[in-house]
């Protein structure tokens, strides 16, 4: 029996998610893989990249509607803004540009996998039940994860087509400069701190530093959502995807300093946005220095993604249990992950 080839539209395809989700496909010869962008992504492998721009109903109507050959959509695109209000009409419009272009003419759609996280349960706004499951109630708006999943579901309803949601929380891999991106967040700021000299320092409080945390690893995300996208039991619903591990920050440092050649020191706070303002000529010599790839030091790190992920003193933890009984039961040793990441970055000359 010939096996029906599927074909993945992967959409913000440049992002930490997007990007892995892309590289895992794009090695998989039983799916044929379109990646939507506004740059071409950095990626390798056989897909086709279409340069559009979401937030243009009219440039996604012209560049993805006659794609017929599409079963299954990735949607990981994503815009920040300062504020949540401001973020909920152009990420939802993200959507549905991309929903209103592809449907119509993609007869045989099967699957639609969104891309959420731990705000969905106010994890950016302070101390929430934990661990967090996917039954929890919502918090008070505005969360554009609720504006998307409610548009998804009332979009599917009658179809035959199905949805899923992942909800991850720091999602760790390759993607230079992507605003939410721990691992760069990490190697840039050891490396600039060995660069001056100092010691390896917690950037948050102390109650930060103590807090439980839990991240996810890209790799582990992709193939998540591709078990997500493809299993029946999996229909319909949202499912937290973590490494299924918990640290403490405090315990980390030493194992980042013992990989950077550095020595630690209790934690203090700073704000990264305002310490690193001024790095960018530090950066540049070690670019010389050590023959890295030349990327403009502001476009390297979301230093305000960093100031995110280090002020909370609040443990932040999903359960894990809902995507294991479903049949989704990966797990990655996230100490081991960062010192992978960490070498995938030297290797790539993105660091020394």
């Amino acid at each position: 029996m010939t096996k029906t080839k599927r074909t993945a539209l992967v959409a913000g395809a440049t992002g930490v998610v997007g990007r892995n989700l892309l590289r895992r496909l794009a090695a998989d010869p039983d799916w044929d893989v379109i990646a939507v962008s506004r740059r071409a992504p950095d990626v390798e492998g056989s897909y086709r990249h279409i340069a559009v721009d979401l937030l243009d109903a009219a440039d996604a109507k012209a560049k993805l509607g006659a794609l017929a050959e599409v079963t299954h959509v990735f949607f990981a695109a994503y815009i920040e803004k300062p504020g949540w209000a401001e973020m909920v009409a152009p990420n939802l419009a993200l959507l549905a540009n991309l929903m209103d272009a592809v449907e119509p003419a993609a007869t045989g759609l099967a699957h639609v996998n969104l891309m959420h996280g731990t705000k969905w349960y106010g994890s950016h706004l302070g101390p929430f039940r934990t661990p967090a499951k996917e039954t929890d109630p919502r918090h008070m708006p505005p969360n554009f994860y609720y504006d998307q999943q409610d548009f998804i579901v009332a979009r599917q309803a009658g179809k035959a087509w199905t949805w899923s949601a992942a909800r991850p929380h720091a999602v760790c891999g390759y993607a230079a400069g992507n605003p939410m991106n721990l691992v760069m967040v990490l190697a840039v700021y050891a490396t600039v701190s060995k660069a001056l000299g100092l010691p390896l320092r917690h950037p948050g409080s102390e109650a930060n530093a103590g807090a439980l945390y839990n991240v996810t690893d890209s790799g582990l995300l992709a193939r998540a959502c591709l078990w997500m996208a493809t299993a029946p039991d999996a229909a319909n619903q949202p499912f937290n995807i973590t490494n299924g591990d918990v640290f403490r920050w405090r315990d980390l440092w030493p194992v980042f300093a013992d990989y950077f050649g550095m020595a630690t020191a209790q934690p203090q706070k700073i704000d990264l946005v305002q310490m690193m303002a001024d790095k960018g000529a530090l950066w540049e010599r070690l670019g010389r220095e050590h023959g890295l790839v030349a990327i403009p030091f502001d476009a390297l790190v979301r230093w305000s993604y960093g100031n995110f992920v280090f002020t909370p003193d609040w443990d932040i933890l999903s359960s894990t249990t809902k995507a294991k009984q479903h049949g989704f039961a990966e797990v990655e040793d996230s100490e081991a992950m960062f010192l992978r990441q960490f070498d995938e970055l030297r290797a790539r000359k993105i660091i020394p």
